[in-house]
């Protein structure tokens, strides 16, 4: 019945719980330049976050089991000679980062074997670059990896170019050029295809390596950043942006479609970018507001992004990332975690769990994750060829063996219950003439009564004393449930059948009973013809029923319950219905309060970012 009025979905209930602040990574320096960027890359071991430092820009890279209050001196990934505006990790190896600063310039990093903040030496060493990649002429405002081939990065700089660098050579391959600065980007799933946008209100979906946009519509239409995702292996683009009413909006993409499928779905007013991250496991796309402290999530299905619900927070954020499918915690089934900067100061992991009471590997909430092996080498990209990287089985993970590869078109099994046996054929009972019906023409005598209730209380004893025959067992034994024989008196009028209950301990022989049929077919339920001593008896048992049997003392009692029942219920639904109105008003007071703490502080943090573009541009 809910399926007719609710929309079915695993990941319906959905919840994200915050952790606790001594479990948070706290002591930090994060970076407050004003350049539109998540400040945080994550992946299953380590978190890069933009560092505020003097002297040349810096990041810091954070391992992930190293929660609680940092030290005051940590090592820092320092080379650039200016602010570090994005990093990135390598997808197919967790210790390979690279770095996109404000002096034009693209550095790989390698995180040292056994990297640790917490550190006993008298000079705390920074780590080094290991490559440099030079061309860009202006800052350099996003590195992202290829998802499917090895050591293929793009970087887009303010010189209005995006450049696709082979990592291992150092050299640029193909450069795509925009009419304005970019200002997200974002890969498809087989490494292909890139979408963009960019301050010109464009999208733009490019075909890589023939350098030039497949795709080239108007998008979002408000003044401020608007943002593109590619959702996964589907030929779908999701992209979040403004009207020009400020309105923020999110929109649902076809490449080559020059509107937006079922046009643009608006959010609310608030003034800060949203930020999309995809899940492709579970088809979910998570909303996190720049300068506030929610996270919507969607579902993506039937063409559709369907709301599920929201992640509400006092803390503002400015940067989030999400870890990779293969890092989740399946044990506590766990679909996604994502890491939020708060003040500037400290970093806060958000689990979004799915309520399960089963303790097993949930396997339709956990499909295979892509795995750490590329699809294809650089050159073979370069050269032209597609695919997807294989993926791992997340159950070998739940049991603590190896990750287990499977192909990357892999379906888990659906479990078939085993099909249920054929009844074997039952015999018909050789057919009887039927009796006579019984008229109720007289009412018995009492001497017919007294021997019929005689007759049933010798047949009871004989019963009773071939039980007691029997071997004694060590275990209780539990009879079935006596049978009710139907005897079927038929009237002038209507037919109507009357059960009436055997003895105790009386068994029926198959065929003495057969199902009773509806009362427009009308046939006696005793095959055998009975004796004229049991059809006098039957016919007594049916025309002079006293009104004082115990059927019908307990049928008054039962009805008696009934009526207390339908009272006691009728009072606690009341009282539920007032204790649901009490909470309702107490909830819309407490979320009245939280709008108007937040309306306040995030107008203040609006004003002072905008005070930091308008400088940012009258610098550049």
């Amino acid at each position: 019945m809910a399926g007719r009025f609710v929309r079915a979905s695993k990941y319906r209930h959905i919840f994200g719980k915050p952790t606790k602040k001594e479990f948070c990574y706290d002591n930090l320096h994060i970076s407050r330049n004003a350049w539109d960027t998540n400040l945080l890359k994550v992946n299953p071991e380590y978190i890069s976050v933009n560092w505020e430092s003097s002297g040349g820009g810096a990041f810091a890279v954070i391992p992930v089991n190293e929660r609680g209050k940092l030290p005051d001196q940590i090592p820092l990934f320092r080379g650039h000679t200016a602010a570090v505006l994005d990093t990135d990790w390598n997808p197919f190896n967790d210790r390979i980062i690279a770095s996109a600063s404000d002096d034009g310039k693209v550095f790989i990093w390698e995180v040292p074997q056994g990297f640790t903040l917490h550190t006993d030496a008298e000079e705390i060493v920074d780590v080094a670059p290991v490559s440099k990649l030079g061309g860009h002429s202006r800052k350099v405002g996003h590195v992202l990896f290829n998802p499917a081939a090895e050591n293929i990065l793009a970087s887009s700089s303010g010189d209005q170019t995006i450049k696709l660098w082979d990592v291992s050579t150092g050299q640029a391959g193909h450069t795509l050029k925009h009419p304005e600065i970019v200002q997200s980007l974002s890969w498809s799933a087989n490494g292909a295809m890139l979408v963009t946008t960019s301050r010109d209100k464009k999208l733009r979906v490019w075909d890589v390596r023939q350098e030039k946009p497949v795709h080239e519509h108007p998008g979002h239409e408000g003044a401020k950043n608007s943002r593109a995702v590619w959702l996964g292996e589907h030929n779908r683009i999701a992209t979040t942006g403004f009207s020009r009413m400020s309105e923020r909006q999110i929109g649902l993409w076809e490449p080559g479609r020059a509107q937006p499928i079922g046009g643009f779905t608006s959010l609310d007013s608030i003034s800060g970018v949203c930020m999309p991250f995809w899940d492709d496991g579970s088809n979910c796309l998570y909303l996190a507001g720049k300068g506030d402290g929610n996270i919507r999530y969607f579902e993506y299905q039937n063409d559709k992004l369907e709301f599920l619900s929201e992640y509400k927070s006092s803390d503002p954020q400015r940067g989030v990332a999400f870890v990779p499918r293969r890092g989740i915690n399946v044990h506590e089934n766990e679909v996604m975690r994502g890491y939020k900067t708060v003040n500037d100061t400290y970093i806060e992991p958000i689990s979004f769990t799915v309520p399960r009471r089963a303790e097993t590997f949930q396997s339709d909430i956990f499909p295979p994750a892509t795995g750490i092996k590329p699809a294809m080498s650089a050159k073979e990209w370069f050269d032209g060829k597609e695919g997807v990287p294989n993926k791992i089985d997340l159950e070998s993970i739940y049991d603590g063996n190896a990750p287990v590869e499977v192909a990357s078109d892999y379906k888990p099994p659906v479990a078939i219950p085993a099909p249920t046996p054929a009844p074997a054929p039952v015999a018909s009972p050789k057919k009887e003439p039927e009796p006579a019906p019984v008229a109720r023409a007289h009412a018995p005598s009492a001497t017919d009564q007294k021997s019929s209730i005689s007759a049933m209380a010798n047949k009871f004893q004989d019963d009773e004393e071939s039980g007691n025959d029997s071997e004694a067992s060590s275990f209780e034994e539990i009879s079935r449930p006596p049978q009710r024989q139907s005897i079927i008196i038929k009237s002038p009028n209507k037919p109507f059948p009357i059960a009436t209950t055997p003895p105790p301990g009386h068994k029926h022989s198959p065929s003495q009973v057969s199902p009773v049929r509806s009362p427009g077919n009308v046939t006696p339920s005793v095959k055998h013809t009975p004796t004229p001593s049991a059809a006098t008896a039957a016919a007594a048992a049916a025309a002079a029923t006293p009104s004082g049997t115990p059927i019908e003392v307990s049928l008054e009692q039962i009805k008696h319950l009934l009526v207390q029942q339908a009272v006691i219920i009728s009072s606690q639904s009341e009282k539920i219905t007032s204790q649901t109105t009490v909470i309702n008003r107490l909830a819309s007071d407490v979320e009245t309060l939280k709008k108007r703490v937040e309306a306040g502080s995030q107008e203040q943090s609006e004003r002072i970012r905008l005070l930091e573009l308008e400088l940012e541009e009258a610098r550049s």
